[in-house]
């Protein structure tokens, strides 16, 4: 393989990085909302708050320069958030009065 096959390559894994990156920052800023709320369970804001700081300190788990394993750990945290949200706060029917 010559140089721009390798260029082209880490320009598709670059931008998919980046894409992926786009959308978890858009989920932190979603859970930034969902910590405010009184009800979330402290256990939960907790695990968010750990799955962030995991994210962005020095210590990894795995050692790798994709951050495989900080965005599997942040993935987990936001979904928990989201649960422990959805169970406090039931979703509401078309048509319910509030």
């Amino acid at each position: 393989m010559d140089g721009k096959v390798w260029l082209t390559l880490g320009v598709i894994i670059a931008v998919g990085l980046a894409i992926a990156a786009a959308v978890l920052l858009v989920r932190v800023f979603a859970a930034r909302r969902l910590l405010l709320d009184a009800g979330i369970p402290l256990r939960d804001k907790a695990l968010f708050w750990v799955a962030v700081a995991y994210t962005v300190s020095p210590v990894d788990l795995i050692p790798d320069p994709v951050y495989l394993d900080d965005i599997g750990v942040l993935l987990v945290a936001l979904r928990a958030l989201q649960s422990a949200a959805g169970a406090v706060r039931p979703t509401k029917e078309p048509g319910a009065t509030v």
